[in-house]
């Protein structure tokens, strides 16, 4: 439909049929009649921005070529001056800025540039902002000419003659997102290519609908998003493609739903004299409200025939762990196994230490199985796991292996589902002939928003509450670059806390300095590495103390020696990557750092200050950072010292990074192609479209709509 030298540059953008053009919005729109506040532009930027030339001057090369020459003087004629090539410099003025423009070419585009641009014109300029002269200049921008009304006069400086036409017929001008090769100007004469020619598009929502939701019509939706009339008319259109994308994901998550209840599995009923019962009056502490109301509903879901699929969130330190060994041991009195896979072997040992200590007197081992055993070693594990001898297995990817096979599974419990997608959730959901049921724990906080997109095959339990015990941790940001003075009493304070028994975690970006940095706003000095800091404390400001390191390279066994030291209290700093993030329970650790903290985000900054205060003591976590005033990342940074509300904090977090992609590959095993949908304002949106859904599940007169819809998420994700 277009031509290869339009199409070629279109597919650097990922954009490769008519739906990727037509779905790739504007990501805002010029007026020209509102004049752009040049003081305002930021060099280094690509903008598209409205302003007045003034003062452009022409300068052309005084010398023709060798080349021109030598063929004038074989041919007898004269070498015409269009061929020569020159520059044309000006000013442009907007509100109570001025930059410097600068245009190369050839003679004869000088000459109709010039022409275009003099007399004090407006016009709309498109390109990159540099520097030059210590002032702000734009070279060889795209631009049209504007009239007073805001209409274009001329060509300018593009190629293709529908974007005038577009800019005649609208009032507002869409700059999209671009690259060098496929400019905005471009991409916007496609987009009116295909407008031209797609004429009366089949609405994939029925009349009837549409009124009761109060929708536009799909073909005046993506004519006014891409040549708006008016801006309230424009965010009409916007909520119509909004909904749709929204609705394309809850059409997908109701299929989900639908094909896991499909599904059959063995109704799980708690006993009163089992093992449940039993752990439940051994129990050193009380459970708490929310764990009690989460367990019920676990229990609920357990007992029916369908399979449970159901998230547990809760914060760091909530009792996750308490609240899924509770649903392991209920699968145990059905006469089922329970089997909990974890992302790392440093996690899946410390789950299985800490479920052997909480199951105390009840007699049941508790199987790890993990990808670093030695062969004999896994055998045997795998032999009592097939044989059922095995009850309660926790692991690594090596569960969902081939030659690891269940007797009868009854209960899957994955921790962290971020770090999992949904082809290895179902490859260990598959290993038995009826599916068991599912419980997955997140100790990243998530709004309710993000859980009907990301997690909406899901029914969702949320853990607020903390167990009677849990510290407060005061959180500081220490910018070094500002207060290098600080950094001695940082170390100071550490041994302060070694001196009244406690222990401490010192936590770096990377392992050497070798490794590829992390990405970050700052222009800082190359991030902290575990070995590096490790000898610089061990023979600085921490010498004499039990220092020790972890990080991912080390050999398993390696790794869990100083875990285990470290837990008993025979080291007194561990110095470590984020290997230590989730799951490690060291009640006696009072204190962290966290080197260069402005290069972890801010997820991995809550888990990772949940490490400490989980004894008796107060925690004291210290966030370093060379960060410069008023940085985003040093923004992050203050966030986190704020508050310790992990769901304040996740808010905060998806505003920054706005979702990215939704169903990314961890999610949907594809690329998300969400253009408009943002989950933390477009809430209630989302929360309708949820119910459309419903609505529409198994009703044969939406036969066609649900097609449509679950297409359009397959077409994203493909």
């Amino acid at each position: 439909m277009l031509g290869g030298k339009t199409a070629k540059p279109l597919a650097s953008l990922g954009l490769e049929t008519v739906g990727d053009l037509l779905r790739h919005f504007p990501r805002r729109y010029l007026s020209g009649t509102q004049v752009t506040d040049l003081s305002k532009v930021i060099p280094g930027e690509e903008v598209a921005l409205v302003a007045r030339a003034s003062n452009m001057q022409k300068y052309v090369d005084g010398q023709r070529s060798y080349f021109q020459d030598e063929i004038a003087s074989q041919t007898g004629t004269r070498a015409r001056s269009s061929a020569r090539k020159g520059r044309m410099s000006g000013t442009l003025l907007g509100g109570s800025g001025e930059m410097s423009v600068t245009f190369f070419g050839r003679e004869y585009m000088l000459d109709y540039w010039h022409k275009e641009l003099v007399g004090g014109k407006t016009g709309i300029f498109v390109g990159k902002v540099g520097i030059w002269q210590n002032r702000p200049q734009m070279t060889n921008p795209q631009f049209i000419m504007l009239d007073s009304a805001g209409k274009p006069i001329g060509k300018g400086k593009q190629d293709k003659i529908r974007l005038v036409n577009r800019v005649q017929r609208s009032s507002f001008v869409g700059i999209y997102p671009a690259t060098k090769s496929a400019s905005t100007w471009l991409i916007a004469d496609a987009v009116e290519a295909l407008l031209e020619l797609l004429v009366g598009l089949e609405d994939p929502l029925p009349a009837g609908l549409r009124k009761e939701l109060g929708l536009m019509e799909i073909n005046e939706a993506i004519n006014q998003i891409h040549r708006p009339e008016n801006l309230d008319e424009n965010d009409d259109a916007r909520y119509r493609l909004k909904f749709d994308e929204a609705l394309a994901l809850q059409v997908a998550m109701a299929d989900r739903r639908a094909a896991t209840r499909a599904n059959e599995a063995a109704p799980i009923q708690l006993k009163d004299d089992g093992l449940l019962a039993k752990f439940d009056s051994q129990l050193p502490f009380e459970l708490t409200e929310g764990q009690q109301k989460v367990g019920e509903e676990i229990f609920a879901d357990m007992a029916k025939p369908a399979p449970m699929q159901r998230l547990l969130q809760g914060e760091v330190g909530s009792g996750k762990t308490v609240v899924a060994l509770r649903a392991m041991l209920a699968a145990l009195d059905a006469g089922k196994q329970a089997v909990l896979m974890a992302p790392t072997e440093v996690l899946a040992t410390q789950h299985a230490e800490s479920m052997s200590k909480l199951l105390g007197s009840l007699g049941l081992d508790v199987e790890l199985l993990t990808g670093s055993m030695a062969g004999s070693q896994a055998k045997t594990v795998r032999s009592r796991i097939a044989s059922g001898q095995a009850r309660i297995v926790v692991g690594t990817h090596a569960l969902i292996s081939a030659a690891t096979e269940f007797q009868d599974l009854g209960l899957v419990v994955i921790d962290e589902q971020h770090r999992f997608g949904v082809a290895q959730r179902e490859a260990l959901q598959r290993k038995v002939g009826l599916w068991p049921h599912t419980l997955v724990l997140t100790a990243t906080p998530i709004p309710r928003s993000i859980a009907m997109t990301i997690f909406g095959d899901l029914e969702v339990s949320t853990l607020r509450q903390l167990p009677a015990g849990r510290q407060e941790i005061q959180t500081t940001v220490v910018n070094r670059a500002q207060n290098p003075g600080w950094v001695p009493r940082v170390w100071q304070r550490v041994r302060e806390e070694i001196e009244k028994g406690r222990q401490a975690f010192v936590v770096c970006p990377r392992i050497s300095s070798t490794d590829d940095e992390l990405p970050t706003d700052s222009e800082a000095s190359p991030s902290a590495a575990v070995e590096d800091v490790f000898d610089e404390l061990s023979a600085g400001p921490l010498a004499g103390l039990r220092l020790a390191k972890l990080h991912g390279r080390m050999p398993a066994e390696k790794k869990a020696t100083v875990m285990a030291d470290f837990a008993v209290g025979n080291l007194d700093v561990l110095i470590s990557t984020t290997v230590i993030e989730v799951g490690v329970d060291v009640p006696n650790a009072s204190a962290m750092i966290i080197i260069d903290a402005d290069r972890f985000g801010v997820a991995q900054l809550h888990q990772l200050r949940g490490r400490i205060g989980r004894g008796g003591y107060a925690g004291l976590c210290l966030l370093l950072t060379n960060s410069a005033p008023d940085s985003p990342s040093l923004e992050r940074l203050n966030w986190v010292s704020a508050t310790r509300d992990g769901f304040q904090l996740a808010e905060y977090d998806l505003e920054v990074r706005r979702e990215g992609n939704i169903m990314g590959p961890e999610q949907s095993g594809g690329r998300s192609a969400l253009r408009l949908l943002r989950v933390v304002t477009d809430s209630d949106l989302i929360e309708r479209s949820r119910e459309v859904a419903e609505k529409i599940e198994g009703q044969e007169v939406f036969a066609d709509l649900r097609h449509d819809m679950a297409l359009s998420i397959e077409n994203q994700d493909a």
